[in-house]
């Protein structure tokens, strides 16, 4: 390695490595639909496909992430077991996918004020939950002593090459079905920037003209001012918002790495929003959202100058709701 090259881009996952991830999940995930209708197209002026992730078995993309990374796991780990830090859609998809690998054991920290409904899936799944406070926790601290005192093996939310990598597929997934259309515009929520980084790379090597915009909730737009600043930004949790499956602080070292490269930028969006994103996903095409998940069909469908005369490819990324909120969405007006 050149002296002056930055060790973060040895780790940045190669477009190969996003297709070899593609091989891994072809034997157990679905391919996921990209969903059209008429009354969307009229609504955003132009064309507008969603990539239904929801439809996953645990019921966020997450699970594309983990397979890739529990699949490659070294067999010590898989003795010893694993462990995650998630407010949710993480947490179930690696839970899903150490009981499909036979892995031993499974402990996923999660925040106390995670939605009742995840934590019973994610223990569903076989996993172990501890809970901490999402604003005092150091979180780093709770890694370090699951590795350090119980042997468990680390499985990154999302700055990992494989998390990236297997991320990236929804992205060669779309542009593969899509072959001979140009896509102007791919939307996608940006929370730690896994999802983002994964397919603003598969983008890069398919479809190099679309432009890769991520969106973020107001208030967590960790990602947006990191761009901006030219460095990595840490917000403190001083707001609250029902995206609870994108309020990440920061965006990771290597994620920011990919994505201060490779995004054309990105959108924030308001809880009613996130809202409108599930009402419409409903009314339209049947599929459950939660409001992070929704973000960014929302986002875009209250920015018609951005799709107008445009093709544009939104990812629906979780469905993973608690029924009380998912209740209010869909009577709001």
């Amino acid at each position: 390695m050149n002296a002056a090259q930055n060790p973060l881009e040895v780790q940045i996952p190669a477009f190969g490595e996003i297709e070899e991830a593609a091989k891994r999940l072809r034997d157990v995930l679905p391919r996921t639909r990209l969903c059209e209708s008429e009354t969307l197209n009229q609504r955003a002026g132009g064309r507008l496909l969603i990539k239904a992730e929801t439809l996953l078995p645990t019921g966020s993309f997450k699970v594309r992430g983990a397979w890739n990374t529990v699949s490659q796991l070294p067999s010590e780990a898989s003795r010893h077991g694993i462990v995650a830090l998630s407010s949710g859609n993480h947490g179930q998809a690696v839970a899903w996918a150490a009981r499909k690998a036979s892995i031993a054991r499974t402990v996923v920290f999660m925040p106390s004020t995670t939605p009742a409904a995840k934590l019973d899936r994610t223990r569903a799944w076989g996993a172990e939950i501890r809970l901490f406070d999402r604003d005092s926790a150091d979180r780093q601290s709770l890694i370090e002593g699951a590795v350090e005192n119980e042997g468990l093996h680390y499985i990154p939310a999302f700055d990992h090459r494989h998390v990236i990598a297997g991320a990236g597929t929804v992205a060669l997934e779309v542009a593969e079905e899509l072959a001979g259309t140009a896509i102007d515009t791919f939307v996608a929520a940006c929370s730690g920037g896994g999802l983002m980084a994964g397919c603003a790379l598969a983008m890069e090597a398919l479809s190099p003209a679309t432009e890769v915009w991520g969106v973020e909730p107001q208030g967590y737009d960790d990602t947006a001012q990191s761009l901006q600043q030219g460095h990595i930004v840490t917000l403190p949790s001083t707001t609250r918002s029902i995206c609870d499956a994108i309020l990440s602080p920061s965006p990771g070292p290597l994620t920011f790495q990919v994505n201060k490269r490779r995004l054309s930028g990105v959108m924030t969006g308001t809880d009613g929003q996130a809202m409108q994103g599930m009402k419409t996903a409903f009314e339209e095409f049947g599929l459950v959202a939660e409001p992070g998940g929704a973000l960014a069909l929302g986002v875009v469908l209250a920015n018609r100058e951005r799709t107008t005369g445009r093709t544009t490819v939104v990812v629906l990324s979780g469905r993973n709701v608690d029924p009380g909120i998912y209740a209010d969405a869909m009577l709001a007006a």
